[in-house]
């Protein structure tokens, strides 16, 4: 069974010079899948989440056996 993992923020994810965030890998997020090339600004949800809300905490997640990095959480105060 795959164990909850701590990663950073930017190993997950990468901030460009306009301000948007696009995932580094392939993604999950309370079923919703995306990877890169998904590029959003703050105020777009995905799975209910609006990252922006979560930039540079620490996440929680679990590496799936289908490549695609599952996200549980984040670590607050990190």
């Amino acid at each position: 069974m795959n164990e909850t993992k701590r990663y950073k923020f930017l190993d997950i994810f990468q901030e460009s010079p306009d301000g948007s965030l696009s995932p580094k890998v392939q993604i999950e997020v309370n079923g919703v899948s995306f990877g890169p090339g998904v590029a959003f600004q703050k105020g777009v949800v995905f799975g209910g989440v609006d990252f922006y809300l979560y930039r540079y905490l620490d996440i929680a997640a679990i590496e799936q056996g289908n490549g695609i990095l599952k996200i549980e959480g984040f670590y607050k105060g990190t």
